[in-house]
């Protein structure tokens, strides 16, 4: 059996940070990856779905200089984000987040940014076994090493301290934390994937020149039902963009009131929507007067996962702490880094990761719960927070936030996303009152689900 410092569930973002901190400091690392292929990717990789995006400030959240990022990896260099609702829209054109990065934002290519991350880690000396797949994970907290993790090849590794990084789906993560859970509770309560994420899915289009918009993200809110269910479509190269939603698991269109009131709905449509035909729906809406969405915006079939399309999980709920006295961390998606109302984790996971393998490597884990509140607990804070004031949003709620908003910044065309005073109305003064005093509920960290004082270690 093979032994190791830190052994690393999942090559993604939040493995692979944390394995090149953890191999940078000279602890002999190893990440576990079980591998899905990709029509854009030559080898097997980490699951790399996303519509990944990332704003200017995010870049100083996954504590990375932004002139280090490969060209190959940006995409495009955005200068606004387009929110629409049924009826009203507001463009925004800076975050009001001071930031090292000049712009607005950029979109990229999720896989080779996983990859770049990939390459950094095995250069600090981890290394990474790609097509093996962890089947559970025995501790014994009186062992040395105290983790054990069964492979499905039918071998066995050995760690001091474990990282548990993989993803939404939290295939390992789940058993691995009931381990330390007190009779009859289980980390499922808070992380069960049906429960505690969304579902996402995307198609890679190429857009006719004239429609296509490189520098602008777009989200729609209110023109489909389910809590924070939006369509967006985000600029690629040359002129392909993804288009693509992202939705609760399970929702029951029966349940759903005043259902005439959603765009994307029709009057014969007896459950929601498949993805694929949301995207079709969505396109006709914006393009159909003027253009054959089918033959006009052709589906880019060598990108994505799979025939230019991909379907995938994303962590929507409310973070978990780790049982850190256990010698083990939780980064990323896996933990719950981001909410129902702001799916784009990536540089939480990333900067989630590095200070997971940074501690586990100086036997400072149990600083980890700590010091990632420090570094993102702004940030979760703050998405936590709109996630529960819209929960219950529909379209005319969104039309009347949007119409709101757009006046105020006709005021101001340098306001940001974030500090804008809304204090200029009525309307403004009770969204400011009802955001704040949501962010009180949650102060000291309490927008934790689960403790790691709930642990029985």
């Amino acid at each position: 059996m093979e032994r190791f410092d830190v052994a690393i569930v999942g090559g993604g973002p939040a493995g692979m940070a944390a394995a090149e901190q953890a191999a940078q400091r000279g602890a002999e690392t190893v990440v576990l990856e079980k591998g899905v292929p990709r029509a854009d990717r030559e080898v097997l990789g980490p699951d790399s779905t996303d519509a990944a995006g990332m704003l200017d400030y995010w870049v100083d959240l996954m504590d990375e200089d932004y002139r280090d990022i490969p060209d190959d990896v940006i995409l495009q260099e955005l200068d606004r984000v387009d929110f629409y609702g049924p009826n009203e829209a507001c463009v925004l054109e800076s975050t009001g987040i001071e930031s090292s990065y000049p712009e607005f934002g950029f979109t990229f290519h999720r896989a080779r940014m996983d990859d770049w991350f990939r390459e950094r880690a095995e250069a600090a000396g981890a290394s990474y076994r790609v097509g093996v797949g962890v089947k559970r994970v025995d501790t014994d907290l009186d062992a040395a090493p105290r983790h054990t993790l069964r492979l499905a090849d039918g071998e066995d590794v050995a760690a001091e301290y474990l990282v548990l990084a993989d993803g939404p789906q939290r295939q390992v993560t789940l058993n691995a934390l009931d381990q330390f859970m007190p009779e009859g509770r289980s980390v499922s309560e808070h992380l069960s994937p049906p429960r505690a994420n969304h579902i996402a899915y995307q198609e890679y289009r190429e857009f006719p020149e004239e429609a296509f918009e490189p520098s602008a993200l777009k989200f729609w809110w209110g023109v489909m039902p389910g809590e924070t269910a939006y369509p967006w479509v985000f600029p690629n190269d040359g002129t392909v963009a993804r288009v693509g939603l992202t939705m609760p698991i399970g929702l029951d269109l029966a349940e759903v009131e005043n259902r005439e009131d959603y765009a994307l709905l029709r009057p014969d449509d007896e459950r929601v929507p498949r993805g694929g035909e949301y995207v079709r729906r969505l396109l006709d809406r914006l393009y159909g007067d003027e253009y054959d969405v089918e033959s006009d915006f052709p589906l880019v079939e060598d990108r994505g996962k799979s025939g230019g399309t991909e379907t995938y999980p994303i962590s929507s709920t409310r973070p978990i702490e780790s049982p850190t006295r256990a010698g083990v961390a939780v980064a990323g998606g896996a933990m719950g880094t981001t909410s129902a109302f702001h799916e784009g984790g990536y540089h939480l996971a990333v900067r989630t990761g590095k200070l997971a393998g940074e501690l586990a490597a100086t036997d400072s884990l149990g600083e980890y719960n700590d010091r990632w509140k420090q570094a993102i607990g702004e940030e979760l804070l703050r998405n936590v927070s709109f996630a529960d004031i819209v929960a219950d949003y529909g379209p005319a709620d969104w039309d009347r936030t949007f119409s709101m908003v757009d006046d105020l910044l006709d005021d101001d065309r340098e306001s940001g996303m974030f500090k804008k005073k809304f204090s200029s109305g009525v309307r403004g003064a009770k969204l400011v009152g009802k955001y704040k005093k949501t962010k009180y509920s949650y102060r000291d960290g309490k927008y934790v689900q689960l403790t790691e004082s709930e642990y029985s270690v």
